[in-house]
């Protein structure tokens, strides 16, 4: 290897080989890096310029290891996981002694989730420890979290790429919510029903959610618009005592459907399965703390939420639980 690799080659460009090695797609690793595509790929374009080297093969099943990749990426992995104990181990976390308060970026749906069992957690395994949340769209998220201010984000946020870690935790549907009587939930022609309907609708600029009105509206006619929120806290109470339709998350579905007299059901026009994922900045990638507090969210959260568990056109499913 020493004869392959220059002395002074970028650490960051390894990681990229090995990731692909592991994930054998482009794609894939650049998720796990939490990095963009083209820049893995550049990556790559420049780990063959120094090997000499393809690296990796294109094939129908993914990205095929030469031999020359076969012989390295092991090692590398071996080194590189060496060189991140080291790094870690400078400082000692104990989160069952911890006073640290922790900063977590969250919409309000994301409050609904997630911090009822977070916080049930901390109680029993971290008790010292706080919780402080702010708006993802409140602040300026990557600089907050390159400098340390923001711990982790959690949710759909598109605009988090560069220097950010990224791991899904649990894809989601979106559907429609309303009252319990409402004409769509046991309309026949769901569709005809939802654009006969008024709606309401929340405008969480900055995420995920942002871009679903416009693949709406670019998908079917003009809705009837007739209320427009900021965000989803009052959301369920509205629909409640009206005969507005609301598009929504799954999860906020879930939620409503149990403690407010609401049905939800599947979404008439094809909209795209999301992602709720947690980010954190590559500097605080080996922060004992925030891996402590990552692999605590990863275990409560991960597939929570089953992708197709809304109920089938024409099917109530008020009252539900989660």
């Amino acid at each position: 290897m020493v004869s392959v690799l220059p002395s002074t080659l970028d650490l960051n460009l390894l990681r990229v080989l090995v990731q692909i090695y592991h994930d054998r797609k482009v794609s894939l690793a650049a998720e796990h890096l939490g990095l963009s595509q083209p820049a893995v790929s550049g990556a790559l374009k420049k780990l063959r310029v120094i090997t000499g080297d393809k690296l990796f093969i294109p094939t129908a099943r993914g990205m095929r290891p030469t031999p020359l990749a076969d012989l390295i990426a092991p090692a590398l992995a071996r080194s590189l996981g060496d060189i991140g104990e080291a790094l870690a181990a400078r400082v000692s976390f104990d989160p069952g002694t911890s006073r640290r308060r922790f900063t977590i970026a969250m919409t309000d749906i994301g409050e609904f989730h997630f911090l009822p069992r977070l916080m049930e957690a901390l109680r029993d395994e971290a008790p010292g420890i706080a919780v402080a949340t702010v708006r993802p769209t409140a602040v300026d998220l990557r600089f907050e979290m390159e400098q340390g201010k923001v711990d982790l984000a959690l949710g759909d946020l598109p605009g988090l790429s560069i220097d950010i870690h990224r791991r899904t935790l649990f894809r989601q549907r979106y559907v429609c919510l309303f009252r319990r009587g409402h004409p769509m939930e046991t309309s026949g022609a769901p569709l005809d029903t939802y654009l006969a309907s008024e709606h309401a609708v929340v405008l969480s600029l900055g995420t995920g959610h942002g871009r679903v009105d416009g693949l709406i509206d670019a998908t079917v006619p003009a809705r009837k618009v007739s209320l427009r929120l900021p965000h989803f806290v009052a959301l369920a109470d509205v629909l409640q005592s009206s005969e507005f339709v609301a598009t929504v998350p799954e999860v906020f579905a879930l939620r409503s459907a149990r403690y407010f007299d609401l049905s939800y059901r599947s979404h008439p026009v094809a909209l795209p399965v999301i992602e709720i994922s947690q980010f954190w900045h590559t500097t605080m990638h080996g922060d004992p703390a925030n891996r402590w507090l990552r692999g605590l969210i990863d275990r409560l959260f991960r597939d929570s939420i089953v992708v197709g568990h809304v109920p089938p056109s024409g099917t109530s499913n008020a009252g539900n639980s989660p």
